[in-house]
């Protein structure tokens, strides 16, 4: 997920905390059925996209964690980054040695809760709306998230079902398996037909019709789901309440409920956490030296896959000429010689984080990671970004870097709601300002801030979510949705044609060692032509009331999908 999710992206890095939230502390006891797991938001977010194939302007974490409570997706990704096919829709996926044909079979155990089974069908039905909404037409309702990742969709060539259970993918050229099997197939989350095709001969209304109920979880179809849980009830800026679905083929939930909180501020959040109104949340890190006041919870720090990012904006039009200046890589460079990661990382969040500088974090440890990208191409040092700057060009008007007519003087809008976000966009406002960079900070609702993207380019310069991206939907971490110039998630419009070869080389056939090295060569690039603004990676504060178990054990560093089925509520 991307945890645009994937970002998502990752959304916000709080978002993802509750999944990693519990601990098995009382071990004598056994699980008993019952309870309510209230999760906390993140801090003035609300899920608002209840169809699990994920809108663009809609890809949070958040969203994907809903969405899966109600839905389970064709493959499940386990914490070491492999298919588990005990808990997917799929028993099996075999291909050719081209990677070319794909066959996917369907275990015959699932139904849907109206007991009709998941079928090739529905599999087919599911691809068809992903292709469609991954057109790029100029008349889409709404674009899929997942436009660009796994070849979506120019790389499919067709989906056909073969009898109930068995699904047949054909690539138009040969593509490295391991890559297809989890950024492509991993994709799909199937839906029903039979309850959501309305229109089997226009997509153009049918994908207008999802728009039109995307945020109304109330509406009919969702009322038929095969995923652990079924839509109960929401009170807009408040809850959304979740009820175990009986007819769910996996493991069923033990908690009564499911409950997602709204918070207005960090503040509350923390106060809700002591007072036990949430259960399951997180520690805000500008609270972190309050920690002993819960003293009825325990804290985890577990690290996510994924990395950390603000989005600077290329397009030429940007406000000001701003998309100009930062296609020039020298911009870029002072920008990121501007970062003081450790700084941040030693005094906004007490220590926790590691300095990262490509698009995969150090931590966790992954084989993704090249061990040679520990050390960062541009450290901290203001100074030498400002004189490169002037080496090439720039010179201090009244205080802020000019060339051509253009300022280096543009608004950075961040996610608001938390104190931590906007210490670190304060401290970068004064380290940019070292290299006469002037900076304007701008607080906006988290919705807002995701909803940024290319086509409205002229409204936005720089945005940072508060967090980053993990790779849910798209494991194997290459970048064909977030940096190749016509990924889905390329919001700031970033093109390079070296790193679109580097990406589509990252995705051919070969040895385990060859695929890696070819990852590996696309890791140092963006390390070094830098795509966005690289900042520390953090972990989750993770916070969870001592009486709710099973959390650790069922947490998900991939994806950040949350697996409450699998919690219980000790009396």
């Amino acid at each position: 997920m991307k945890v645009y999710y994937p970002l998502l992206a990752m959304a916000t890095f709080v978002a993802l905390g509750v999944a990693g939230c519990g601990s098995n502390t009382v071990a004598s006891q056994h699980p008993t059925t019952g309870g309510t797991a209230v999760i906390a938001l993140p801090v003035q977010t609300s899920p608002n996209w209840f169809f699990p194939l994920v809108s663009l302007t809609a890809d949070s974490v958040v969203n994907y964690q809903v969405d899966e409570l109600m839905y389970k997706p064709l493959l499940h990704i386990s914490a070491d980054d492999e298919v588990n096919y005990h808990r997917s829709l799929a028993s099996s996926v075999t291909w050719n040695p081209q990677g070319t044909r794909y066959v996917v079979k369907l275990h015959r155990k699932w139904h849907w809760s109206n007991g009709r089974p998941v079928t090739a069908k529905d599999v087919v039905f599911t691809y068809e709306l992903m292709k469609a909404a991954s057109s790029g037409a100029s008349n889409l309702p709404w674009g899929f998230s997942g436009a660009g990742s796994g070849g979506m969709p120019k790389l499919w060539k067709s989906v056909k079902a073969v009898g109930q259970h068995t699904v047949i993918i054909t690539l138009t050229a040969p593509k490295n398996q391991q890559w297809f099997l989890h950024n492509g197939i991993n994709q799909i989350i199937p839906i029903p037909q039979s309850v959501w095709d309305k229109y089997p001969h226009n997509m153009i209304k049918e994908l207008q019709f999802i728009h039109s109920v995307s945020n109304s979880p109330n509406a009919a179809p969702y009322r038929v789901v095969d995923g652990p849980y079924h839509f109960s009830s929401m009170q807009p800026n408040n809850r959304w309440v979740f009820v175990p679905n009986p007819h769910y083929d996996g493991h069923k939930s033990l908690l009564s409920r499911v409950v997602f909180q709204y918070e207005t501020s960090s503040a509350n959040e923390f106060s809700a956490l002591r007072t036990g109104s949430v259960n399951v949340g997180y520690l805000p890190p500008s609270l972190l030296g309050s920690r002993k006041q819960l003293s009825h919870d325990v804290l985890s720090t577990p690290y996510l896959v994924g990395f950390n990012y603000i989005v600077d904006n290329f397009s030429n039009g940007a406000p000001n000429g701003i998309g100009k200046a930062f296609q020039s890589l020298a911009v870029r460079q002072a920008l990121q010689m501007g970062v003081n990661q450790q700084g941040i990382i030693d005094h906004l969040y007490h220590g926790y984080g590691t300095v990262d500088d490509t698009i995969i974090a150090p931590k966790p440890h992954t084989p993704f990671f090249d061990p040679a990208l520990a050390r960062n191409p541009y450290p901290y040092n203001p100074a030498a970004g400002k004189k490169l700057l002037e080496q090439h060009g720039w010179h201090l008007n009244h205080g802020v870097m000019t060339k051509h007519g253009i300022k280096l003087a543009f608004t950075l809008d961040y996610a608001s709601g938390s104190q931590t976000a906007t210490d670190v966009a304060s401290l970068l406002k004064n380290t940019w300002a070292l290299e006469g960079i002037d900076v304007h900070l701008v607080s906006q609702p988290f919705d807002t801030v995701i909803s940024y993207s290319p086509a409205n380019a002229s409204k936005w310069a720089m945005i940072y979510w508060n967090g980053g991206w993990t790779y849910g939907t798209d494991p194997y971490p290459t970048g064909g949705s977030l940096f190749s110039s016509t990924g889905a998630e390329n919001s700031g419009s970033y093109n390079s044609q070296v790193m679109n070869r580097l990406i589509a080389d990252s995705y051919q056939p070969g040895s385990t060692k060859q695929t890696t090295a070819a990852l590996y060569k696309y890791e140092a690039y963006a390390a070094s032509h830098l795509p966005a603004v690289f900042i520390p990676w953090i972990p989750q504060f993770n916070e969870h009331a001592t009486n709710i178990h099973g959390t650790v054990r069922t947490f998900d560093p991939v994806g950040a999908v949350l697996s409450p089925n699998y919690w219980w509520v000790s009396k």
